[in-house]
């Protein structure tokens, strides 16, 4: 056979015999940090405010046990620097550091008047790219559970700062009562769990087998790729179609020649970051649903207030897949799922087809379908993977200058926080007992969904940490799907486009 023509997909018949192709395996043991309780134990009656004490309570002496040594030895003019356990500790003219919450005080954020003005129909001001004040009017507050103390100095336009964050700031209160800052720290990463340490682990609860632990090691040997993917924007119009079947049919093998099915085989789980479905239609008035009302039909649903195409066409997309390769499911901003973080999963009702390979109710193994909460974490082939859907990037990318994703996203993870901005200015769950947007162990591997562009890098912590930042791009704009090689973490680009007719 002509080795030229072994890749198209015309050929004549041939008597060659080709290899079946199996798709690799993979070790999938997700963790369930971000589920909220059910039914009537999820309440949201209380105070948002413990929130705050939570995670200062929790990052406090984490970013503490940075500083300390930082500035053990630090002088200004023959005054060493000592440590104050309060804001209000803090006294004029007297060298010290202190550790608390940033709160920027921003005019032009959201307020609580903004939504009264929607609840009358009131035109309410369009969304700002940016809650930065062009004339300077932005304040950065440090609080703790005693009071606040306004920031000042050359390190804050250094240092990326949003509300929410837990710092350690080093200086001196001057005669206005501001505290000039001359030096601050974050908790930094934490600290980060060795591959397969978790499975090991739990393997080594189930056996004490020698054997059983020999031939865990060799699967171990054995690494494929993973498929992350996220902005498919289903709507259900003809255009979408086209893209997601070239997706599709790159995923099982079926749109390409011998030697990137073998590449392809190699694909060992698909995971879909979000915003699978388009943004709906916007809400309507008072008025509009009372008339909705008066003129909704008697059986059946009104097409005017649920178009049911996008979920469907989701649910075959899925459908179609699944056989082939195990999908994680995150929602998204778009998504038919709570808006307020963390997003937990989308209901399996939404997938009548998809959900057949979901997990059954009482089972404690995950499914080959799925569907898991925003944010999300868990380990993949002995990695531990964080992800989210992009809504803690876009709402800090609101609060700063600029538009490096990637910085914002390597803050996240130095503030060990994965939605420092909420509750303030992004709807989150009342945390009471635990927050549970804090990062407890430092990923290998941060992806964020739906961002303006394809970037990938890598970060490093002071104790040895390794960390693969990727934003994601968004798929119904670009094309672009991620491989995430999980032998040696490096990734690649994947682009489909579809060329029109001059």
């Amino acid at each position: 056979m002509d080795t030229s023509l072994s890749d198209e997909l015309l050929q004549s018949p041939t008597d060659e015999q080709f290899p079946n192709l199996e798709r690799l395996p993979s070790s999938y043991n997700p963790l369930h940090s971000f589920e909220l309780a059910k039914g009537d134990r999820k309440q949201y009656q209380q105070q948002y405010g413990d929130m705050y004490f939570l995670r200062l309570a929790k990052l406090k002496p984490a970013v503490e046990e940075i500083a300390a040594p930082a500035w053990e030895d630090f002088q200004i003019a023959g005054e060493r620097v000592r440590h104050v356990d309060r804001v209000l500790d803090v006294r004029q003219g007297e060298l010290c550091w202190v550790a608390g919450t940033v709160y920027m005080e921003m005019p032009l954020k959201p307020n609580i008047l903004d939504d009264i003005s929607k609840d009358h129909w009131i035109a309410a001001p369009p969304p700002r790219e940016k809650y930065i004040s062009p004339t300077g009017q932005d304040q950065i507050m440090l609080e703790d559970e005693s009071g606040r103390l306004r920031l000042v100095g050359t390190p804050l336009h250094i240092n990326m700062l949003v509300t929410g964050c837990i710092i350690a700031v080093m200086g001196t209160e001057n005669a206005n009562g501001d505290f000039e800052v001359v030096d601050l720290k974050v908790p930094d990463l934490p600290r980060q769990p060795q591959r397969w340490e978790r499975d090991e682990s739990l393997a080594m609860m189930v056996s004490e087998d020698n054997e059983s632990k020999t031939k865990s090691q060799e699967e171990h040997e054995r690494g494929g790729k993973i498929a992350i993917i996220s902005g498919l924007g289903v709507s259900g119009d003809d255009g979408d179609f086209l893209k997601l079947d070239l997706l599709m049919e790159y995923l099982l093998g079926e749109a390409c020649g011998t030697s990137t099915q073998q590449e392809v085989a190699k694909i060992s789980r698909l995971i879909i970051a979000g915003n699978s479905i388009s943004e709906g239609n916007p809400l309507r008035s008072d008025d509009q649903l009372a008339d909705a009302k008066k003129a909704s039909k008697k059986y059946g649903y009104d097409a005017s207030a649920y178009n049911p195409v996008p979920t469907a066409h989701l649910d075959e997309f899925l459908a179609t897949l699944l056989p082939s390769i195990p999908i994680t499911l995150l929602p998204g901003e778009s998504d038919p799922a709570n808006v307020s973080l963390p997003q937990q999963p989308i209901h399996p009702a939404m997938f009548p087809r998809a959900r057949n390979y979901s997990a059954l109710p009482d089972s404690s193994e995950p499914g080959w379908f799925d569907s898991v909460t925003n944010p999300w974490e868990g380990d993949i082939d002995g990695w531990r993977l964080l992800g989210n859907g992009g809504q803690p990037i876009d709402d800090v990318f609101k609060y700063v200058e600029g538009d490096g994703r990637l910085e914002m996203i390597e803050n996240l993870l130095r503030w060990r926080c994965n939605a420092p901005t909420a509750p303030d200015t992004l709807w989150c769950y009342p945390f009471q007992d635990k927050d549970q947007f804090v990062t407890e162990e430092c990923p290998h591997v941060f992806f964020v969904g739906s961002q303006p562009c394809f970037e990938t890098t890598v970060i490093e912590g002071t104790a040895g940490q390794s960390v693969r930042l990727i934003a994601l791009p968004k798929f119904k704009e670009t094309g672009e799907v991620v491989l995430l090689d999980t032998d040696t973490l490096e990734v690649e680009l994947v682009k489909f486009d579809v060329f029109n007719d001059p």
